[in-house]
């Protein structure tokens, strides 16, 4: 059942039962977002020694940047329930980068500390960024940011096929129990999205890849990592890899920095719509601001902490809408709850035992509703001639770059490095056509709907993955 209105508001304190078991929901809606990419990122690149730490690290700084988005320091921080995790927009671009360092014969360590400088420095972009969110909308629209999103899930697609096949390099890869298991899992997860059931939704990702991974247990053995190797608790340790950096592959991470910073703006203005927070004025606006630069803040620690970009889960916007609590104190609970599991690497070591085509399974479901999550953000838009011509031309940049990597092998190696990846090369010309091509004065075009109510309509449809919701109401409140 929906909630009308809140049972405990932003500033309410519910009582440590009340607090804990909406903050458990929390932590169950996020938990497979947080480590997920973690996972994805060190099976492809061969970090698997390394996956329980990084894992650890994953959950550690998700709840350090939680504490900070929810608490607030100074201008740091929303002020709202805003859970933080581990990126999937950044995932293609990091292989990219990693994959270049592993061809050229560089070690695990090589690769982490490229991937923690990049993160670091992108960070400082999208920190820079916040203090000019308003006076960038002609840049980053609607359009452009629906074309990125669903670039970023078209790029994922491959990643999530290739794990539900088995994973990389693997030897039963394309194996008929492969498949089936894989499969098995995505229509798990899908059917159970669909119900009706709330907490069926909810954990509808965490119920699939629980079955998943059950069956081949007791089907097969699972493959876990040497205990006896693995610490007891894992302490915070910055700049365990060092830091790297490498400015070809720094300028696709930016430009996927800048439009997760427009996507944050979207999950935030649905997070204080059903917080009855105002989304629009200058209380708004300092939230938009606070919880971008936030974003900044967080991604940058996470290199600092040996883990990937962060960012504001959406997701959890449906946890507040269906417990009615969106009390400041369930946030700080979250980040207590994350902190404290991070700090023991058992958890990492579990987790890294998620047979791939499960793993597979449930994220090729994530990735597709990223790219479908982008359509819809595109659909809100109207589509005349021109910004049909933008998508297409953006779109097939990103599809071609995919199918036909080797048509940019004559490029030099800096500029090769940007447009190999899918999200930079459709991100780079949406944004340059959206700029040059001439507008119609006359536009046919159907108003756009109202962004509040295309938000109240997203939180009740989405799956766990990272949310898409429109931006447009960020820049249409601030006109005033």
């Amino acid at each position: 059942m929906q909630h009308s209105e809140l049972l405990y508001g932003l500033e309410d304190k519910p009582n440590t039962i009340a607090s804990l078991t909406a903050a458990i929901q929390h932590l169950l809606a996020s938990f497979v977002g947080v480590i997920t990419p973690t996972l994805i990122i060190s099976s492809t690149l061969g970090l698997e020694q390394y996956t329980p730490f990084l894992i650890s690290m994953a959950l550690f700084v998700s709840g350090v940047g939680t504490a900070i988005q929810t608490r607030g320091i100074g201008p740091i921080g929303s002020g709202l329930v805003a859970i933080q995790g581990t990126s999937f927009a950044f995932i293609s671009a990091l292989i990219l980068a990693g994959s270049k360092v592993k061809n050229e014969g560089g070690s695990p360590q090589d690769i982490l500390a490229l991937l923690f400088g990049l993160t670091m420095a992108g960070a400082m972009v999208e920190i820079i960024f916040s203090l000019f969110v308003a006076k960038l909308k002609r840049i980053i629209t609607p359009l452009t940011t629906g074309i990125v999103i669903t670039a970023i899930g078209l790029s994922l697609i491959n990643v999530g096929m290739t794990d539900l096949a088995g994973g990389f390099h693997a030897p039963d890869f394309a194996s008929t129990s492969n498949l089936m298991i894989g499969l098995s899992v995505l229509l798990i997860i899908v059917f159970l999205n669909a119900a009706s059931n709330h907490w069926l939704r909810l954990s509808a990702i965490f119920i699939g890849m629980t079955i998943g991974t059950a069956y081949v247990a007791l089907s097969s053995n699972l493959s876990f990592p040497q205990w006896s190797t693995l610490p007891i608790i894992a302490l915070p340790r910055p700049f365990a890899f060092g830091i790297d950096f490498d400015l070809g592959l720094f300028i696709p991470i930016a430009l996927i920095y800048l439009f997760s910073a427009i996507e944050t703006a979207g999950d935030l203005t649905a997070n204080s719509l059903f917080c009855k927070q105002p989304v629009s004025g200058s209380i708004y606006l300092n939230r938009i601001k606070g919880g971008i630069l936030g974003d900044g803040v967080n991604s940058l620690i996470a290199g600092v902490f040996n883990t990937f970009p962060n960012t504001t889960f959406g997701q959890n916007n449906g946890v507040i809408q269906l417990t009615g609590i969106a009390s400041r104190k369930v946030g700080l609970y979250v980040a207590a709850l994350f902190i404290a599991i991070g700090c023991f690497p058992v958890v990492g070591a579990i987790l890294q035992a998620i047979p791939k085509p499960v793993l597979g399974g449930a994220t090729l479901v994530m990735f597709a509703m990223v790219a479908v999550g982008g359509l819809k953000l595109l659909a809100t838009y109207a589509l005349d001639r021109r910004s049909s011509l933008v998508t297409a031309c953006s779109l097939g940049m990103a599809i071609g770059v995919m199918m036909v990597p080797q048509a940019l092998a004559n490029l030099p190696d800096w500029l090769e490095n940007i447009f190999l990846s899918p999200v930079s090369s459709a991100g780079i010309t949406a944004v340059l056509l959206d700029l040059t091509l001439p507008r119609q004065s006359d536009s046919f075009a159907l108003d756009q709907p109202s962004s509040v109510t295309h938000l109240k309509r997203e939180s009740d449809s989405e799956m766990t993955a990272p949310n898409a919701a429109t931006t447009s109401s960020l820049f249409s409140a601030n006109e005033h």
